[in-house]
């Protein structure tokens, strides 16, 4: 539990930093995680990025699932953060930038990835920058392959379905502020 709470508080502190760059003041809550791992067929899962791991939230559970075989890698701009996770997933490859994601992925996964999930605060973006991460996940992401984001309003669908088929769409109540679920498929 203090580990929990010592995490809580450095989530906090980032936002207080950087709200644009961070999106909420609590980490997701359990409730949202398991929204977010469901669709994804583990046993089939290969490679697998995560963008905008913050303290590892959802890392931890996605660690619990993955394969031992599998290649994963967490990306996180917040340098404090990216130490962080290091030491708390170490067998992971950890990148900075999102921005970056097809040329980082091209030295481990050279047939691109099965599957990648984001806790990107998509909307607190410049649309430029918005646009360059998407393009970057549609690219990194193998045909068929799984793309999982969750965001606190419906204003990314139009532009997520200029990319990926949208196949699912959930509301998560019970997460602090209430979150949407898109489950996306290239």
């Amino acid at each position: 539990m203090n580990n929990r709470l010592t995490e809580q508080r450095l989530f906090l502190s980032k936002f207080l930093q950087s709200p644009r760059n961070i999106g909420s003041v609590l980490p997701s809550s359990r409730f949202l995680v398991q929204r977010m791992l469901q669709p994804v067929n583990w046993q089939q899962i290969e490679t697998l990025v995560e963008l905008g791991a913050g303290t590892g939230v959802l890392t931890r559970e996605l660690e619990r699932r993955v394969r031992p075989d599998c290649q994963v890698a967490i990306f996180e701009r917040d340098p404090e953060l990216r130490s962080h996770l290091a030491q708390q997933f170490p067998r992971f490859r950890h990148y900075a930038k999102a921005e970056e994601l097809n040329i980082a992925r091209q030295s481990w996964a050279p047939n691109q990835v099965d599957c990648i999930l984001s806790s990107l605060p998509f909307t607190n973006f410049p649309p430029d920058q918005r646009s360059r991460i998407l393009e970057e996940i549609f690219r990194s992401l193998k045909t068929g392959g799984t793309f999982v984001t969750y965001q606190y309003s419906l204003q990314l669908k139009r532009e997520l379905s200029q990319y990926f088929r949208l196949r699912h769409l959930y509301f998560v109540p019970l997460n602090i502020p209430c979150a949407f679920v898109y489950v996306c498929q290239k």
